[in-house]
């Protein structure tokens, strides 16, 4: 892949009132492969998405098809006009007072597996039911897996299911695991201990050419995919349902004003919305919050962990592709939930990467130093030594599983993948889950617009799906970890080898994660080694090898509820943990003209990781 997005804060969370405050997160533009910002991809000024769909529509695979004439085309009377001969068959938009408006039957905002498995499998069913309707699937990332990172062990379940002749084609998927080992790290040590994730049939993969080879599925199929677009906003009618999002406004200076290409972004208007944005995704969170999803259930808070991921190329007569490797315990001391992962793929890459929960204690953590740590450990090192990075970012993760899983369903449509959160923890996998619930809604959404039938119907069949029953198995492994490392290692050896998923109690996970880190007096830095540029690199090093580009003349996406925060709380009680648990460095502490320390916000530098 040519690059990914990602990195978060510690939940991307400030201290306030033993609160931890989330900053918001606006859309903004993002790198294309060749650097640009994607507002300036066609080096002319950027048209609105409407304009693209009726003149030079931009496809995922990066062509541009033939100039529509739009005097070919009638107008329907009611302000909308009615294009024909696109591939999913008749659109329609029209010029509100202040953006243009696009209507589809389904609008899906996320191209990873949840989205892209939603919008093959709605028009699987159109085919087989000889129905009409228009999907659209808009993506933020500059191509479809632009924000996906490299590196994945794949249970190919759902795929089975849904393009069940995968294996006759050439896909991106082509290496079996080989072996699979499970280790616990002391400091000189690995302990090798019985391997719990039962990996035999699945494939080392590279999760972003995935996407990509299942974007020209669904393109072949007519799915319409718009990437460089991110959804800004939820769109209601009167009545408070969903009918669609507003796409983010292109060409805007940092300092709030117009630039000369400016362009309003668009509404995107469907019958039913999906949310498969990934974890922690911003209109998901609104959506739940607004709708109440998480108390009609009675779900507990969602749990996040961070991973912090390399792609080496290794010296071949080190590399064994499909080989499988997972590690506990050092780096990360006991009462610290996480471990390592390194997958050995094809042409001598592999990926390596360290996990950590975010509901840590101690504020001195610093997660990328950890990852850093970890690549010098005796067991490991001799791996890396030789090799090259090619890539490194790092993405978020929820790992509340079953407790924390919200009803999925709102006026108008539903949320998906790992915007619900259905990542099966000990299997530490979450692709194919996320795959059938899209499949699933997909299936709920077709009956909605051809049957008549409602979206609860897709909050049925997850719960009578083998996601449920995987996740219903798992659901008491992550909590168990709240005890401590050993204690959660032993009632996770009783869960799998004894009770087999069929335990009579569900435990609770303990506080969310902005609840509990430890006020830093209890606590002593922590100094780490400077990194020797061969094994381990500096910040910036990572950030350069991350691809990431910012335009730097456009508004900052993050910004604080309340800016006193840092100064008042997070620096004086918990010594301004965000300056650390940042693998960016996003946060910033610095002084000013009276040498007092401020918190400055590098937008610059973040690698979106939700």
């Amino acid at each position: 892949m040519h690059r990914f997005l990602s990195i978060s804060s510690k939940s991307t969370t400030l201290k306030s009132h033993k609160q931890l405050q989330l900053p918001f997160i606006s859309p903004i533009s993002y790198a294309t492969p060749n650097g640009h910002s994607c507002f300036h991809y066609f080096n002319q000024k950027s048209p609105s998405l409407g304009s693209w769909i009726g003149f030079d529509r931009f496809f995922s695979s990066g062509y541009f098809p033939n100039r529509v004439n739009l005097r070919e085309h009638e107008g329907n009377g009611n302000g909308f006009l009615r294009l024909k001969g696109f591939v999913g068959g008749v659109r329609s938009f029209s010029s509100e007072t202040d953006r243009e408006s696009i209507e589809y039957d389904v609008v899906i905002v996320g191209a990873g597996p949840a989205g892209l498995s939603a919008a093959i499998r709605f028009k699987q069913l159109c085919q087989e039911k000889n129905a009409d309707f228009s999907v659209c699937v808009v993506e933020k990332g500059a191509e479809v897996g632009a924000h996906i990172l490299s590196g994945n062990v794949f249970e190919p379940r759902a795929l089975d299911e849904l393009l069940p002749q995968w294996k006759q084609e050439e896909t991106p998927i082509n290496v079996p695991v080989s072996s699979d080992k499970f280790w616990f790290l002391t400091k000189d040590r690995a302990i090798s201990l019985p391997c719990p994730f039962d990996n035999k049939g699945n494939f080392v993969i590279s999760l972003s050419q995935l996407v990509r080879w299942m974007g020209l599925k669904a393109e072949e199929l007519g799915v319409e995919i718009y990437p460089g677009f991110a959804a800004r906003e939820i769109l209601y009618d009167a009545d408070h349902k969903v009918i669609g999002i507003g796409t983010n406004d292109m060409g805007i200076a940092k300092d709030g004003s117009k630039k000369e290409n400016f362009q309003r972004g668009v509404a995107l208007k469907g019958h039913i919305t999906l949310l498969a944005e990934g974890c922690r995704g911003s209109l998901s969170q609104k959506i739940m919050k607004e709708y109440k999803l998480r108390e009609k259930v009675q779900a507990q808070h969602q749990t996040y962990a961070l991973g912090i991921k390399e792609v080496w190329e290794v010296d071949e007569n080190k590399h064994k592709p499909g080989a499988i490797l997972h590690t506990l315990g050092w780096p990360l001391d006991s009462k610290t939930y996480g471990g390592s992962f390194l997958y050995h793929m094809k042409d001598r890459q592999i990926s390596i990467g360290l996990v950590v929960a975010l509901n840590y204690h101690d504020p001195f953590l610093n997660p990328y130093e950890e990852f850093q740590k970890l690549k010098h450990h005796p067991s490991i090192k001799p791996l890396l030594e030789g090799g090259t990075v090619l890539q490194c970012g790092a993405r978020t993760l929820n790992e509340g599983g079953f407790q924390s899983v919200p009803y999925p369903v709102f006026p108008g449509g539903a949320i998906i993948g790992c915007s619900a959160g259905f990542l099966n923890v000990p299997k530490i996998k979450g692709t194919h889950t996320a795959m059938k619930s899209g499949m699933l809604a997909a299936e709920a959404t077709f009956g909605v617009l051809h049957e008549g039938s409602n979206m609860e119907a897709y909050w049925d069949a997850l719960r009578n799906s083998w996601v449920w029953e995987e996740l219903h198995k798992a659901r008491n492994y992550r909590p168990a970890f709240e005890y401590g490392l050993f204690p959660g290692l032993a009632i996770s050896a009783l869960e799998h080898y004894v009770l087999k998923g069929k335990s009579p109690f569900t435990l609770k996970h303990g506080k969310p994660d902005h609840e509990a880190t430890n006020v830093a007096k209890l606590h002593s830095p922590i100094q780490y080694l400077k990194p020797d540029g061969i094994l381990s690199f500096d910040v910036p090093t990572s950030l350069h090898r991350s691809n990431t580009n910012h335009d730097h003349d456009q508004p900052a996406h993050l910004r604080l509820r309340d800016p006193n925060i840092p100064e008042t709380v997070n620096l004086p009680e918990y010594a301004g943990p965000e300056s650390r648990y940042c693998p960016a460095r996003v946060y910033e502490y610095i002084p000013d003209e009276k040498n007092q320390l401020k918190l400055q916000i590098n937008a610059q530098n973040c690698l979106h990781c939700m």
